[in-house]
């Protein structure tokens, strides 16, 4: 059986990347969450008056792959004590979230921030919040680098 897992830590197209590397991972959806505009269009994140991330919903086997693994990847590919940016992304759009499915996928990540944290030299502004409705991003943003050849410039979790 199938688990979901979110995370939002910048542009999705990396994310997005960064996951699929990663053996356990069935699939990953590009998209809009957190915020509170019913299905959003990504022009009307791009604005950060929708109040959504962006975000990667993934979905692994937890045969395969832990969470915890998942979270591991997570704070690989980005900088979480970047506040609403990542690199020339900047807007609440590309803030740093896990959204929890489960208590246990809250306990989890809570337990991963604080390790995170006793690691860092500067405060993570990671924010962990329950996942709330996912809105899928337009077909055109799905698959994007693999689609246009593009090289991902994150770190791939898979190497």
């Amino acid at each position: 059986m199938s688990e979901k897992a979110t995370f939002a830590a910048g542009c999705f197209w990396g994310v997005e990347t960064a996951f699929r590397g990663v053996p356990g991972v069935l699939d990953v959806v590009v998209g809009y969450t957190g915020g509170h505009t019913e299905h959003p269009t990504y022009e009307q994140v791009c604005t950060g008056k929708t109040g959504h991330a962006e975000a990667a919903c993934i979905t692994f086997d937890p045969k395969k792959v832990s969470y915890e693994r998942l979270l591991d990847v997570f704070w690989k590919i980005h900088d979480p004590t970047q506040v609403n940016r990542q690199g020339p992304d900047v807007g609440t759009q590309y803030r740093s979230a896990i959204f929890f499915h489960s208590p246990q996928q809250e306990a989890a990540a809570r337990d991963s921030l604080a390790r995170e944290q006793r690691k860092s030299g500067k405060p993570i502004a990671t924010q962990i919040e329950p996942a709330p409705h996912f809105w899928p991003a337009e077909e055109y943003h799905q698959r994007y680098f693999e689609r246009h050849n593009v090289a991902c410039q994150m770190p791939l979790a898979g190497r």
